[in-house]
């Protein structure tokens, strides 16, 4: 039986997570922003109204001419991850007990949802118009990335159990906190101050998130420790899917593959990074000192305990040589020489 079938109505896994309204409601108001103190993608944009506006964009498609093609495929890349958020949403409605039943809902989990999707839908939001007023990509090849990825989907693999989806969340919003951050890394390097800035304000809400999951699976531990290190152990055995692992430009089927690729040469996104983020999340979680839990938590948590430095052993041992091309930038090639840590797809 799968978790999908047993997280019903009456499960513990269930009642825990119902238990944690009242939590939830009193820290709601330090999770999410408040919406008129929010920065918003015209922030940070040419302004249109001015008088000055031709100007405005003269001088902003000036500054991001001296993105190089690597940082605009792994910019691309993140951009097309963000405008899947339709999927996202729908998926974290799908976990048990966070359901937004009317879609209005005034319950706490309902307001987090929709709470989290307001801030996180003005991510693709800005870096989509970014990328369209700097003329540097093919937006016609990156807007039919994003409809198939749409289309395609993704399986988190979490079965709708909001353990193993908290847990997911958890993972996830460190790594886009930290690509994010290296793609502004990147750009700073390039001489484009206004990307940097961008992505800076990004990645500090991914920040907020990651906190916020990482919160909830922590009562999660408090409540229910042995369910919880368990799901801990089989989401990292089943590897965290990337959430655009099915993008698709309509030509290249193993995209998301030599996208990873960009990435790990970059360093915007490693298997160094992957096995720090399981170590940070073992030591948030205080895994190795639970204490009183069954025979197979504690083989759960006795494999988590060691898996990071694992992962970290194996980073570094894969070399590729050769070239890539990318529809995004007019099929224009990036050299791929160099010694990448292992990829985690």
């Amino acid at each position: 039986m799968s978790s999908q079938d047993s997280i019903t109505a009456t499960s513990p896994q269930f009642e825990v997570i119902k238990s944690m309204e009242g939590f939830l409601d009193e820290q709601i108001p330090s999770l999410l922003c408040p919406v008129n103190e929010s920065w918003q993608p015209s922030d940070f944009l040419p302004d249109l109204k001015s008088d000055q506006w031709i100007e405005s964009i003269t001088e902003f498609r000036q500054q991001a001419s001296c993105l190089p093609d690597e940082a605009l495929v792994v910019l691309v890349g993140d951009m097309v991850t963000e405008e899947a958020l339709p999927t996202y949403q729908t998926w974290l409605n799908r976990l048990r007990g966070i359901t937004d039943q009317t879609g209005t809902s005034s319950s706490p989990w309902a307001r987090w949802s929709r709470g989290w999707t307001s801030e996180e839908n003005r991510h693709g939001d800005l870096l989509n118009k970014y990328l369209y007023l700097s003329g540097r990509v093919d937006m016609r090849s990156v807007e039919t990335t994003i409809h198939n990825l749409l289309n395609n989907g993704f399986d988190p693999q979490t079965e709708n159990d909001p353990y193993l989806g908290f847990i997911y969340t958890s993972f996830q919003e460190r790594a886009t906190k930290i690509s994010h951050r290296n793609v502004g890394i990147l750009a700073k390097r390039a001489g484009e101050d206004r990307l940097h800035k961008i992505c800076g304000m990004i990645a500090g809400d991914e920040a907020r998130h990651e906190k916020a999951y990482k919160l909830f699976m922590t009562k999660i531990f408090e409540l229910d420790p042995a369910r919880a290190v368990i799901a801990f152990a089989k989401m990292m055995k089943s590897k965290i899917a990337m959430p655009a692992m099915l993008m698709d430009d309509g030509k290249e089927k193993n995209l998301f593959a030599k996208f990873s690729l960009v990435a790990q040469k970059t360093g915007v996104y490693t298997s160094a990074d992957y096995a720090e983020i399981i170590g940070t999340l073992v030591n948030e979680w205080k895994i190795a000192g639970l204490t009183g839990i069954s025979d197979a938590a504690a083989k759960a948590q006795e494999y988590l305990c060691t898996l990071s430095e694992r992962y970290h052993r194996l980073a570094g041992r894969i070399q590729f040589t050769g070239v890539e091309k990318f529809s995004w930038i007019y099929d224009r090639e990036i050299a791929l020489e160099s010694k990448p840590q292992n990829i985690i797809i």
